[in-house]
């Protein structure tokens, strides 16, 4: 069975698998009803694969975790965050193309 890239949390387990992580963690604050989030999906799956090993990919859904939502101020999604050493490195509000997420990734990773 192939290892799981992207993994789908929620509020209890944040804390440990975003902040605590050893690796830089990039977040998609997302809503199964938004269109611009499904459109960003299949790119944030693909970048999970690219950076594999290296960067840890997870999703949240605003809707089941509110919580953490109101936590960094999500007023809007999709809105991808990059956490490093459990600080927020970077956030894209709205769709973006694989390159914005790439730049804001290999920034955290230097």
């Amino acid at each position: 069975m192939a290892e799981e890239t992207l993994v789908h949390l929620h509020s209890e387990d944040f804390d440990k698998e975003v902040l605590q992580s050893d690796l830089p963690a990039v977040v998609d604050f997302y809503a199964d009803w938004c269109g611009p989030c499904r459109m960003v999906s299949p790119i944030i799956e693909s970048l999970s694969h690219e950076y594999a090993g290296r960067v840890k990919f997870v999703k949240i859904n605003t809707d089941e975790s509110p919580d953490i939502a109101e936590r960094y101020g999500i007023m809007s999604i999709p809105t991808i965050m990059v956490f490093k050493k459990g600080q927020v490195a970077s956030r894209t509000v709205g769709a973006g193309p694989a390159a914005v997420y790439k730049q804001k990734i290999d920034a955290a990773l230097n």
